[in-house]
């Protein structure tokens, strides 16, 4: 398969579909809601593997009453035949949400609506050249609708972190465009995670491009700002078919690809503390688990790997992404290798860099991230 990476949300320009917004009073279009057993309030626990092979478990404990919220949009995973999917959620979205949102219940509460995304089924179709119809506009007026169901009945003034990975990150970068910047409501984002999503700024600024009056975050104190990244491995070129970390050619002149390293927002080299799924990746097309440690079967959902990745934001081939190495010994019982690579017929995808795993690679980064900046926040309402 001969594989040209576009953006999902340049299919803004397909026909619109007909059909009546959700009504996210109903407790059935929120695929994380708290209060509701779902996603992202269930199984959490994660086995930490040390370097030397020691394995202990945690539990990753939800926050007792937590004071900030997490607005949380999942990226492209739903496999309903379908242009755009449908209102129910399928075992990739709920699978997703535990992967990608329930990690920050230790942060604060977690919300997470069902909307019509643009499916797997069309991403396939556009990478082998083929008509699609689907209508991008749908989803993101389906994540405006829950949005304002938040704010008029969940919000009363709390704090909120959006969180969203791929085409979810798209659709929040189009939310605060639309319906946050230069609002009242911008005073109550804390941050916005926006994973694996070209999110442009002018060359060498912090703030300007896709995002007007939302600064990248360069301090874990800083509020009202947004962290932004593509991850490639470091032994692993960004190829010229891969538009992560690039501009698109129809960008204004002088833009670049933001990039914020959760474990270390002031640049350079850190360690990454990652929260790996133990099983194969969030959509179907994932490299499957190494063995996580020899001579141990792990069970729990998570595993955590102290001291295995570190990761820097560089510029290379052109491209502005999360370089992230593997602090390798084959001498200790731990993996030396993790999962995340797109594969087609067993064969890794390099366009697609750590693309299914940009999130899992700093998880435990961005959630200890979420909590200080919550902190920052409230510290300063309090003032």
């Amino acid at each position: 398969m001969k594989f040209s990476l576009l953006p999902l949300l340049a299919l803004l320009a397909a026909p619109a579909l007909a059909a009546e917004t959700p009504d996210y009073r109903k407790a059935e279009n929120w695929l994380c809601r708290p209060g509701q057993a779902d996603p992202c309030s269930g199984e959490a626990s994660a086995t930490r593997v040390a370097a030397e092979g020691a394995v202990t478990l945690d539990l990753l404990p939800a926050a007792k009453k937590p004071k900030i919220d997490c607005f949380y949009v999942y990226p492209t995973v739903s496999t309903d035949p379908t242009p755009n999917s449908d209102m129910v959620a399928d075992l990739s979205e709920k699978t997703v949400a535990q992967a990608q949102a329930a990690p920050f219940r230790q942060a604060c509460r977690v919300f997470a609506p069902l909307y019509r995304q643009v499916t797997l089924a069309t991403l396939r179709d556009r990478l082998q050249g083929k008509p699609v119809s689907a209508d991008p506009a749908l989803g993101l007026n389906d994540v405006k609708a829950a949005w304002a169901d938040y704010l008029k009945h969940d919000n009363e003034g709390r704090g909120v972190i959006l969180i969203g990975h791929s085409q979810g990150s798209g659709v929040l970068k189009s939310l605060l465009q639309q319906e946050i910047e230069g609002k009242p409501v911008a005073r109550q984002i804390i941050a916005a995670y926006l994973a694996g999503h070209n999110v442009l700024v002018p060359e060498g600024k912090e703030v300007g491009g896709d995002l007007k009056s939302t600064p990248l975050c360069r301090s874990a104190t800083q509020t009202g700002c947004a962290v932004a990244w593509v991850s490639f491995r470091d032994t692993m070129p960004v190829p010229p078919a891969s538009l992560f970390g690039r501009p698109p050619a129809t960008a204004p002149a002088g833009m670049a690809v933001a990039c914020t390293n959760p474990a270390a927002l002031a640049g350079g080299r850190a360690t990454l503390r990652p929260l790996m799924v133990n099983r194969t990746g969030i959509v179907d097309s994932g490299s499957p688990p190494p063995k996580w440690v020899k001579g141990r079967n792990i069970y729990t959902p998570f595993v955590a790997l102290p001291t295995l990745l570190s990761g820097e934001c560089v510029t290379r081939e052109n491209a502005n992404v999360l370089s992230v190495g593997i602090n390798a010994d084959p001498a200790d019982p731990r993996t030396d290798t993790i999962n995340g690579d797109v594969m087609i017929g067993g064969q890794v995808v390099p366009a697609w860099g750590l693309h299914l795993v940009d999130m899992q690679v700093v998880m435990e980064d961005l959630v200890d991230l979420a909590k200080v900046q919550g902190q920052s926040w409230l510290r300063q309402r309090r003032k």
